[in-house]
């Protein structure tokens, strides 16, 4: 298996080299020359395995030779040992052909485990092997980053800084990341938003000359292909527990950067019949103004319940893009730098492809709110704020009535006790017992001004793997 860059000026790598590398050298994004695909003997027979036999089913393809065989699936069964739910992502049903699939079972309650757990083991397996330290700069909306470091914090070989938007991620999201112990872990927060923390992420990648010779930068945001690859295999799971490959399955996901249901496009690009994939947004809409004018363009960043979706430039739309332009790399580094100067119009063409699968729909704070009391009124089922966007835009998505539809639930409610208060809903939401002294738990951060001088030097400053 081979990874290229969407802006195709950079050289073609295999996994272990996509796996420390993130974002292309031509500041592209890598994505695989060939999906593997299943048939539907294969997808059916999916339904007899459980989560980590499916994911190691899922993810072989894509790691190819890099990785013995037995070693992978010993990563992939070590990953998701640690969720708290034997099935790993269960379905709930909340409505006729309505279901949710619940993703915050993990050690930190968001979606982001499913990834970067396996992520944080897949590095320590290659650089203990490779005997090679690396520095993680990452920048998280609230998920990513205690993922991040929860998937990370054992592994020796990583020193890990992660910027989050000071005061704009929940107390919990915020707790979850500055609470963990380790001469390895820094949090940044930045007195900027989350466009900000990701710009300086990526600057650093474009120029790494702040870091010793011996340490290379890796990327743990969704630039990071394995990322993508881990996500890819929740659709499958859901799919056929809901019976595909015999009926088409559709996915409601709440998203801002595009890569969780960019995973969902490659399911179905690799054999899964999928119906229709709904980009779930709130009032930071990018991708619902992309997908209704075909125009993408920046606007002023709002600040919402669900903070984890406050973005307003979608990394990984690149992706999709790269095949909506026939995987024309030169294509998509003209589009990226236009890009950078105002906004930019996608070719008709490109749109009408998008549109045959994707569909999409804001949802405002006060709908937000409206459908977390309406769903626990109707079935006593709790949604986080994020869940709550994906049920919505489910709701009035217009599909068939024998087409289940399944929102991808990103976060356990108790990450967002002020969204559920102000929902008007009374009930205490409790943390699981891992969690339930977050807030006896002594932080540790360091406030910085939305500086990447400022950032790079403290970086430099304190490397102590």
């Amino acid at each position: 298996m081979k990874y290229v860059s969407t802006r195709g000026q950079a050289p073609a790598l295999n996994f272990e080299q996509v796996l420390l590398t993130g974002l292309a050298a031509d500041g592209g994004l890598y994505v695989p020359e060939t999906l593997p695909t299943f048939t539907r003997e294969e997808i059916a027979a999916m339904a007899e395995l459980d989560y980590p036999q499916l994911a190691y089913r899922v993810i072989a393809p894509f790691v190819g030779d890099c990785i013995p065989a037995a070693d992978l699936q010993g990563i992939i069964e070590q990953t998701y040992a640690e969720f708290r739910h034997n099935a790993v992502a269960p379905l709930t049903q909340i409505a006729a052909n309505q279901w949710v699939l619940e993703l915050f079972h993990g050690p930190t309650l968001a979606f982001k485990d499913f990834a970067l757990q396996l992520l944080g083991r897949l590095l320590d397996y290659v650089l203990e092997r490779k005997h090679q330290k690396v520095v993680i700069m990452g920048a998280t909306s609230g998920d990513t980053g205690s993922a991040a470091i929860e998937g990370c914090k054992r592994c020796s070989n990583i020193d890990i800084f992660i910027l989050h938007p000071h005061t704009r991620v929940s107390d919990v999201q915020r707790r979850q990341m500055t609470t963990v112990v380790g001469d390895n872990i820094h949090n940044l927060a930045v007195r900027g938003n989350f466009d900000d923390c990701q710009a300086m992420v990526k600057a650093s990648f474009g120029d790494r000359g702040f870091l010793p010779a011996d340490r290379s930068l890796v990327a743990v945001n969704s630039i990071n292909w394995a990322r993508i690859m881990a996500q890819i295999v929740y659709y499958f799971y859901a799919a056929v527990a809901l019976g595909s490959p015999a009926r088409e399955v559709a996915f409601s996901v709440p998203t801002g950067n595009f890569g969780d249901i960019f995973a969902g496009y490659l399911a179905r690009q690799m054999g899964l019949p999928v119906a229709r994939l709904i980009i779930a947004t709130n009032r930071n809409d990018v991708l619902h103004r992309v997908m209704t004018t075909g125009t993408y363009g920046r606007q002023e960043l709002s600040h919402t319940l669900s903070p984890s979706m406050d973005i307003t430039v979608s990394s990984n739309f690149e992706r999709l893009l790269f095949d909506l332009y026939g995987r024309d790399g030169q294509a998509i580094s003209g589009l990226m730098r236009d890009f950078e100067k105002g906004d930019i119009h996608f070719s008709a063409a490109a749109m009408e492809q998008a549109r045959q699968l994707f569909s999409s729909r804001r949802v405002s704070d006060e709908e937000t709110c409206r459908q977390i009391a309406s769903t626990w009124a109707q079935c006593e089922y709790l949604l986080d704020p994020h869940s709550a966007i994906g049920v919505r835009a489910a709701l009035d998505a217009g599909l068939a009535p024998e087409v289940p539809v399944v929102t991808l639930a990103t976060a356990h409610a108790a990450k967002f006790p002020q969204a559920i208060a102000q929902a008007g809903l009374e009930q205490a939401v409790h943390l699981p017992l891992h969690l339930a002294d977050l807030f006896e738990r002594e932080e540790r951060f360091e406030v910085l001004d939305n500086d990447l001088a400022a950032v790079q030097a403290f970086m430099a400053a304190n490397i102590n793997a």
